[in-house]
């Protein structure tokens, strides 16, 4: 199973960058991680970092030990990432209100199946024959309010609450973390992306969808978007990362052709 990858990660219109990106493979394992992270002080850049670079070496250890990349693994390692922020934040004052969103993907090849775990509203996509299959939920206020039926979804780019988070890792009560469920199976095709609120909030799902009949690779895929972006966006835009994981060639094998907007 052939498994194609690539990761943007942009300062955008802001002065500082306090995205984190990371990948890890372990013979038939491979996971990616995006992170985002606010604090004053340098706390977001730091929490971010933390939180991927405990997930980084939480996967050492977990596939060391010989467990899984389930969903509830993978929720468990963003667990440590919590501690790890925590910990950090209590042995320095001007960390104490950093925190980070974050989403992690685990793939292993052998099995050819998927899972992730995800904290606020960094999201995890996965886009199969011009449809998107998996969208993680975010745990925001945009969110709860088209769960109770009060805000439409296609209003949630242009709502001027959308920042609001309902969780985000460096929190010591009530943390949510969602995690996958079922094994997913993977098929030639998929194309998952990875990508922080910086990121989505210029792209419709529809138009990520559309770029990938246009791009040869997961990198000019991200190209694509990122071209989008730049167009779209305000001046002082926020930072933007994201990381692109294809099964396979899925300008290829996705059937496309939605029309944008």
């Amino acid at each position: 199973m052939q498994l194609q990858t690539a990761s943007v990660s942009d300062v955008g219109g802001r002065s500082r960058n306090e995205d984190a990106l990371g990948q890890w493979r372990q013979a038939a394992l491979f996971a990616s991680v995006v992170a985002d992270g606010a604090g004053g002080h340098g706390g977001g850049d730091t929490a971010s970092r933390i939180a991927v670079d405990t997930v980084l070496a939480e996967l050492t250890r977990v596939a060391q030990a010989g467990v899984a990349l389930t969903g509830p693994n993978l929720l468990r390692v963003l667990l440590r990432a919590n501690d790890a922020i925590i910990d950090a934040q209590e042995h320095d004052s001007d960390l104490a209100q950093m925190r980070s969103t974050a989403v992690v993907l685990g793939i292993d090849e052998a099995a050819g199946l998927a899972a992730w775990a995800h904290c606020g509203d960094t999201r995890l996509y996965c886009f199969r024959r011009g449809a998107t299959v998996v969208q993680t939920q975010d745990h925001s206020l945009v969110q709860s309010m088209i769960d109770a039926n009060l805000l439409e979804a296609r209003d949630v780019r242009s709502y001027p609450r959308r920042n609001v988070l309902f969780s985000a890792l460096g929190t010591a009560d009530d943390l949510a973390i969602a995690a996958s469920g079922e094994p997913f199976p993977i098929a030639d095709g998929d194309a998952f992306l990875l990508c922080t609120d910086g990121f989505w909030e210029y792209l419709d799902e529809s138009v990520m969808i559309e770029a990938i009949g246009r791009a040869p690779t997961p990198a000019a895929w991200l190209d694509l978007m990122v071209a989008h972006l730049r167009e779209a966006a305000r001046p002082n835009h926020d930072n933007f990362t994201a990381s692109a994981v294809w099964i396979g060639d899925a300008s290829q094998t996705t059937v496309l052709r939605m029309p944008a907007g």
